[in-house]
């Protein structure tokens, strides 16, 4: 199929997304409500690894405490996905009341002098809208251009991936391809030109990484390396997001310091505290996750004297 009958064929999507961008708030979470239901009990979409996730994840947890949280993650990854779609339509000082930063000078500052900036990131909460944190830097931070970028893998289909990366850069961060990322910012070091990246770590590494394994919700896991290593390698400050949902529609996002010069760190140090401040925050509210994943279906052991972090 050529590109040109894929855009036509994908017209009308792109049609129905737009008019839901239009909605007021209140007509687009009463289609979140809608989805929630039509996912939950009618498709029942993956409700058997969401309930295999929490049940290995939290098995001192009841049934009946379990299937709260299932149906709160369900309800909540509706409200997810609207909010998503809805970023076209988000002026900057509404997405100001609706997602409030503290501590973005940590940014600021290493930015001034030079040193750029490695910022974990998950999936918890909202992480489509935590690119506005570009919203909430200081107008000198902002007025340099190419200041905040996030790394994100291609998707297949044109159509999409073009939609996508107008949803991503909507507040005026850059999008880098992850096989780009080492050389784009190393070329910008080199340049005297410091980047905030935004990496989302919480995921499997790729074929061929064997990352760094760790006990994590209650499982041997292997957390991604590649964050880490760039942020050695560049002698980056090394930040964490930690995401809060306040209430529907609306976070605060705390920008945590994991290192103040990541090539000084011991090998795996800031992955381990990136993975003990996520953990506490999935375990304080575990429903903000997403559980939909089979995290972890390949099979991975812990290394011999493994001691827990």
């Amino acid at each position: 199929m050529t590109q040109k009958t894929q855009n036509i064929l994908l017209a009308p999507v792109g049609w129905l997304l737009w008019l839901y961008a239009l909605m007021p708030w209140w007509l687009l979470y009463a289609h979140a409500t809608g989805m929630y239901y039509l996912a939950y009990y009618v498709l029942r979409y993956r409700r058997k690894v969401v309930r295999q996730n929490l049940t290995e994840c939290f098995p001192e947890k009841t049934e009946t405490e379990l299937k709260k949280i299932e149906k709160e993650y369900y309800k909540h990854f509706a409200d997810y996905f609207f909010e998503t779609i809805k970023i076209p339509r988000i002026s900057d000082d509404e997405i100001k009341r609706r997602v409030k930063f503290t501590h973005t000078e940590l940014i600021d500052d290493a930015l001034d002098r030079g040193q750029s900036v490695m910022l974990y990131a998950s999936h918890y909460g909202n992480w489509e809208w935590i690119t506005s944190v570009m919203l909430w830097l200081r107008p000198k931070t902002r007025e340099r251009g190419g200041v905040l970028g996030q790394t994100y893998h291609p998707l297949e289909n044109p159509w999409f991936d073009r939609y996508f990366l107008k949803l991503r850069q909507h507040w005026g961060t850059m999008c880098i391809p992850g096989k780009q990322v080492f050389r784009v910012m190393l070329r910008s070091q080199q340049q005297g030109k410091p980047i905030a990246l935004g990496f989302i770590s919480d995921q499997h590494p790729l074929p061929g990484d064997e990352g760094h394994v760790i006990k994590f919700l209650n499982h041997p896991t292997a957390m991604i390396t590649g964050t880490e290593l760039i942020a050695s390698k560049l002698d980056m400050r090394a930040l964490c997001f930690d995401m809060r949902k306040v209430s529907r529609g609306h976070y605060e996002v705390d920008l945590v310091l994991l290192s103040e010069h990541a090539a000084q760190e011991k090998k795996g140090d800031i992955t381990n505290r990136y993975a003990r401040l996520l953990e506490d925050r999935i375990i304080a509210e575990p429903a903000y996750w997403l559980w939909t994943h089979k995290r972890w279906k390949r099979k991975v052991e812990y290394p011999e004297n493994y001691q827990e972090q």
